[in-house]
């Protein structure tokens, strides 16, 4: 892969212009215990990584190991400082200015965290209520919080290994979404994460829409296998999955799911689980799974999992359009007046959603060890909402395996993740599974897939 062996220094644009000499040197290699400067440069390289096309986040680490960056404290304010970057981020010598402002978000969001929330007291981890401080704080510093705006932020949630008639359709509904003046917030990646970004941009163009949003919400864990894509104009950075995802239902105001595979599930899960708490139940909260023809198995096959799982009343939270791009946002756009009808209402924000109940459980980060898949209790012996934490959690672990660096690392040294549970889930489970291999959503296409999972009854 080709590279920029010059020393390129970039200047911020209007992300982060100062930091104290304490946060600069903490962002030197190998001057914190924490992995700070490890997650800066692992971040930043997914950033300069645009369009790649390898969902291995390992392999990207190792085709660029002399990558360096370095911030430079000046009188005037800082500057970054790279070297060997992706050549494919620059346009005759010259960094691409949006892959600038993606880069200082991620300083702004790495320092920020560590700096201003990870040693601050007022945080408290150990509360439901503590971590949704966390999260609104780091979208409030990202200025991802957009006061005196009606609800118009729509969540497309999608596999980045997609089909081209899937890409096109999440393409078509964007631009029907756009041609409606409704802003798109995905995981910033390629696929499904990249298409409706693409399609809203061409509809807002013709509506004359000039400030349109694109919003992308990623973690240090999941970027390096799904690069920010170019149309990204507000990235942020959480510090791990669970905040991404409640970083997706605090800030957006529906979601709309198209085709993917386990990490696309695992976002289903979370916000089933939440919706099915007693506690939401009079939330309006729009969810729409839709996506061309060819997806209807697809969708089928994740309805028959939920209804067999979680039961019919989880059924109600959601409908499935097929082919009928139109469709999706009129019925997006009518539930986002219903949103907005509740938040009036309930005197709620339209920009956070502070009513929402989310159980601790679904906040704590789960660490995928080998032990803390094989503890899970995959059962309906259990209330439904905390069956779906546990599904939620299994598939986060075979997301790990499939690409995050760590997670591979795990399954080279110890062997598949064991995971166990009540036999009619077990048989779901696997099919659902084995249909995600064989339509190539466990992997990019032309990869062999070797399943980082056994299943098995308890």
């Amino acid at each position: 892969m080709s590279k920029n062996t010059e020393i390129t220094r970039l200047t911020p644009h209007g992300q982060l212009d100062i930091l104290s000499q304490l946060e600069v040197s903490l962002l030197k290699r190998g001057s914190s215990a924490d992995g700070l400067y490890e997650t800066f440069r692992s971040c930043s390289l997914a950033v300069l990584n645009v369009d790649s096309k390898t969902d291995d986040a390992r392999e990207v680490l190792e085709q660029h190991q002399d990558f360096e960056i370095r911030v430079v404290q000046q009188e005037r304010g800082l500057k970054l400082e790279i070297e060997n970057a992706p050549e494919n981020a620059f346009v005759d010598g010259r960094v691409i200015t949006g892959i600038q402002e993606q880069l200082f978000a991620v300083l702004r969001d790495i320092s920020y965290v560590r700096d201003k929330i990870a040693s601050n007291r007022i945080f408290d981890s150990a509360t439901s209520e503590g971590i949704t401080n966390v999260v609104f704080h780091i979208l409030r510093n990202a200025r991802a919080l957009i006061p005196e705006v009606e609800p118009n932020l729509v969540v497309c949630w999608g596999g980045h290994s997609i089909s081209r008639a899937e890409y096109d359709y999440c393409k078509e509904v964007g631009y029907q979404l756009g041609l409606r003046g409704l802003d798109i917030c995905t995981g910033c990646g390629p696929g499904a994460m990249k298409g409706p970004m693409k399609g809203a941009a061409i509809g807002h163009s013709k509506q004359r829409i000039r400030q349109g949003r694109y919003v992308g919400f990623t973690e240090p864990g999941i970027i390096m296998a799904e690069s920010p894509n170019p149309i990204v104009n507000e990235l942020v950075i959480m510090p791990d999955i669970e905040k991404r995802l409640e970083a997706f239902v605090r800030a957006g105001h529906g979601i709309v799911v198209f085709p993917g595979g386990v990490g696309t599930t695992e976002e289903i899960l979370f916000l089933l689980g939440i919706l099915l708490n007693p506690d939401n139940h009079h939330i309006p909260f729009p969810l729409i799974l839709t996506g061309p023809e060819s997806a209807r198995e697809y969708f089928s096959q994740i309805d028959e999992f939920i209804k067999l799982t979680l039961g019919h009343n989880a059924r109600g939270f959601y409908s499935i359009i097929i082919d009928d791009p139109v469709k999706v946002a009129h019925e997006i756009n009518a539930g986002l007046e219903s949103v907005r009808n509740f938040r009036r209402e309930y005197s709620d924000a339209y920009y956070f959603n502070w009513i929402l109940n989310i159980d601790h459980q679904f906040q704590l980060p789960f660490d995928p060890s080998h032990e803390n898949v094989a503890s899970l209790n995959i059962t309906r012996e259990q209330p439904l909402h905390m069956l779906a934490a546990d599904l939620r959690r299994a598939f986060s672990a075979i997301v790990s395996g499939n690409v995050k660096a760590d997670g591979i690392r795990n399954i080279e040294v110890n062997g598949p993740f064991q995971i166990s549970g009540e036999k009619e889930i077990m048989r779901s489970l696997d099919a659902l599974l084995h249909s995600f291999v064989e339509q190539n959503r466990m992997k990019v296409p032309g990869k062999a897939y070797i399943p980082c999972y056994y299943l098995h009854n308890q």
